[in-house]
């Protein structure tokens, strides 16, 4: 009779060298929004002891700081996913201005409805994104320079249109415009009206003399930022196409050997992150019913600090859209803060300087630390 193979369950046994066990701090560090989320923390807990009487923690304090988060965490999302894929987008500022006005231009004085004004809007700053990522991965170029060249390029447009069809900068009267339009809904109203009415009845937030409440709702700008996040978190981590933009950051000629389409992916990271400017022209456009040639300057810069601050790496191949939500809020919430508690606002300047160089060191220690490279 054949002997039985048994196997080998002796507690002594040599374990498969492919499996291994990893202790809890060592899964923590190897998380890219480590940084941001402890970040976010310490910024709470200081500016939980430094202004809590300031009114920065009631309704309206607390709309104040989200607002500014969602704006920046918005644009960031698409910048991180550029950048994990490898890639830069200097002209999301440009975007911002850009398409504010292919809004407000079409809708005021040739009098489109506000739906197709914004429709228009999104599909010519996705058509320049296209562009934008068609010749950066067909040339070669550096997406640094190519885009660069588009934010000049964006800016300088914007200005010299507005000014040669409507001999203005600023345009406004696109809230009147926006009433009862199907679309404008989704960009500058809000939703929740009906809780936080009953939240201003039973005293939990504060009203006005007439008894509206501080806080009429949640903004939509809020709700993009968080519904983004999550369907860009999702994407990036449970989903091929997210498998592809990691290994088109991590290595472009061996992700292209083993059939990832790294240039389709780049070119449509290229139009979302236009996309993700559009969405955020088209809240304040039709938040606060103008427009204006100079909106998001320098908001490319800020979006890409929060990336980093997230985690993402400037050579591509890693990050995560969780730590660029992080990152966003913890701008907020500086800003904000700074304001409540009635520090110099150009102090804030300083904050995103230091919060990007302690950013970079900490993410390039970690990944040290977890891939064992010197």
């Amino acid at each position: 009779m054949a002997e039985k193979k048994i196997a080998n369950t002796a507690p002594n046994a040599p374990l498969d060298e492919r499996v291994r066990d990893e202790s809890l701090i060592k899964q923590l560090l190897s998380r890219p929004e480590l940084g941001s989320v402890s970040g976010a923390v310490l910024v709470f807990i200081f500016f939980a002891l430094v202004a809590w009487d300031s009114g920065m923690f009631n309704a309206d304090g607390i709309l104040n700081w989200t607002t500014v988060s969602a704006q920046l965490g918005i644009i960031a999302i698409g910048a991180c996913l550029l950048m994990i894929a490898g890639e830069f987008d200097l002209s999301i500022g440009s975007m911002i201005g850009f398409a504010g006005m292919m809004i407000a231009i079409p809708s005021v004085y040739w009098g489109w409805p506000i739906w197709s004004a914004v429709i228009f809007a999104f599909a010519g700053a996705m058509f320049i994104g296209f562009i934008n990522g068609y010749i950066v991965v067909k040339t070669g170029l550096p997406s640094f320079i190519v885009s660069l060249a588009f934010l000049f390029i964006l800016r300088g447009l914007t200005i010299a249109l507005s000014i040669m069809l409507t001999n203005k900068t600023i345009l406004s009267g696109v809230s009147d415009l926006a009433e009862g339009d199907w679309l404008a809904a989704a960009f500058g109203g809000v939703v929740g009206t009906g809780l936080f009415t009953w939240l201003g009845e039973v005293g939990v937030i504060s009203t006005y003399s007439d008894g509206t409440p501080v806080v009429a709702g949640i903004p939509m700008v809020v709700v993009w930022w968080f519904l983004l996040t999550f369907i860009c978190s999702f994407l990036l981590l449970r989903t091929k196409f997210g498998n592809w933009i990691f290994a088109s950051g991590g290595d472009t000629n061996a992700a292209k050997n083993v059939g990832v389409p790294t240039d389709r992916v780049k070119i449509l990271l290229f139009m979302f992150s236009a996309f993700c400017a559009t969405v955020f022209a088209a809240c304040q456009v039709l938040e606060f019913g103008s427009a204006a040639a100079d909106r998001g300057l320098l908001k490319e810069f800020e979006a890409i600090i929060a990336a980093v601050i997230g985690g993402a790496l400037l050579t591509g191949g890693y990050g995560s859209v969780i730590g660029a939500f992080f990152g966003a809020l913890i701008f907020g919430v500086v800003q904000m803060g700074i304001f409540f508690t009635g520090v110099d606002s150009d102090w804030f300047r300083v904050f995103l300087g230091v919060m990007l160089l302690i950013a970079v060191l900490f993410n390039n220690y970690i990944r040290k630390k977890v891939t064992g490279s010197r």
